[in-house]
C-alpha cells in the first residue's frame, strides 16, 4: 500500500478522523487529539508511535485503521512510495520553451511535443526501463534525456 493510499483509506473510516503526510510520517488523529504517528518506513507496530494511547476510539473505527496500518506495514518499503515520474527532454527551443518525447506504444512511434504548447508525456521509471529493453539501441539516449517531473508541475 502506497504512503498516499494508507492516507486516504484512514481518512476514509470516520468523519472525525485526520490522516496526513509530515516530514517522512503519517499522522493520525482524532477529533483534535493525535493519537498515532507512523514512520513511512516502518515494519512493525513497534516502530510507530502511540501519542495518547488512553483515548477511547470507537471499536469500528480502531478495528479499520488497525487494518488498514497492518496492510501498510506489510507492504514493502520500497513500494510505499510512488514512482518517479520524467519527460524525456529534447532541446531547448529559441522561444524559451523546451521540447520533449513522446511515444505511442500502439503504433511505436516517437514524436516531438513542445512544452507550453501542449503537454508534454510522462514515463514512469518502470515505463522508460520498459521502453530501453524494447528499444535497446536507444536506452542510452533515453537515459541522458530523461527529466524527472515534480509533484508540483
Amino acid at each position: 500500500m502506497k504512503i498516499k493510499e494508507a492516507v486516504n483509506r484512514i481518512e476514509s473510516t470516520s468523519e472525525s478522523i485526520y490522516a496526513w503526510e509530515h516530514e517522512g510520517y503519517i499522522h493520525i488523529s482524532w477529533n483534535t487529539f493525535t493519537i498515532l504517528v507512523v514512520p513511512f518506513e516502518a515494519k512493525t507496530m513497534f516502530d510507530c508511535h502511540f501519542v495518547n494511547p488512553n483515548l477511547e476510539l470507537p471499536a469500528d473505527v480502531k478495528a479499520q485503521i488497525s487494518g488498514i496500518i497492518g496492510k501498510f506495514l506489510r507492504t514493502p518499503i520500497k513500494e510505499r512510495f510512488p514512482e518517479k515520474k520524467y519527460r524525456l527532454r529534447w532541446i531547448d527551443g529559441e522561444d524559451g520553451f523546451a521540447t520533449y518525447i513522446s511515444y505511442t506504444k500502439l503504433e511505436s512511434e516517437w514524436w516531438l511535443s513542445k512544452r507550453g504548447g501542449g503537454t508534454s508525456m510522462i514515463f514512469t521509471e518502470s515505463e522508460l526501463e520498459h521502453l530501453k529493453k524494447d528499444n535497446p539501441r536507444l536506452a542510452p539516449a533515453i537515459e541522458a534525456m530523461k527529466e524527472e517531473v515534480k509533484d508540483d508541475e
